[in-house]
């Protein structure tokens, strides 16, 4: 995913394609990326968005970067889809 910081809402923007063509979740978030503000905005949105606790919700790479990988305990790639929708081209599991 890709994350905007200090971005005037906690909401999602949709998908997009990355520079090698793989899509990418865009979001953006309220909190300025200091103190690892921004990082657990975008760990509580994506936990409220999929229905489960922030503590099941890992920021797995770029924890300091605005692209960024997450794993989400107990949930698979159909709760993804139904939470964020699908980049085009591609169905749900």
């Amino acid at each position: 995913m890709r994350v905007t910081p200090k971005g005037g809402r906690d909401d999602t923007d949709g998908w997009s394609l990355d520079a090698n063509g793989r899509p990418i979740l865009k979001l953006r978030v309220r909190a300025a990326a200091a103190d690892g503000a921004a990082n657990r905005s975008v760990v509580a949105l994506v936990a409220a968005r999929l229905g489960v606790a922030p503590s099941a919700v890992r920021i797995a790479a770029g924890a300091t970067s605005r692209v960024k990988r997450l794993e989400v305990a107990g949930r698979g790639e159909g709760d993804l889809a139904a939470a964020f929708g699908t980049p085009r081209g591609k169905s749900p599991a």
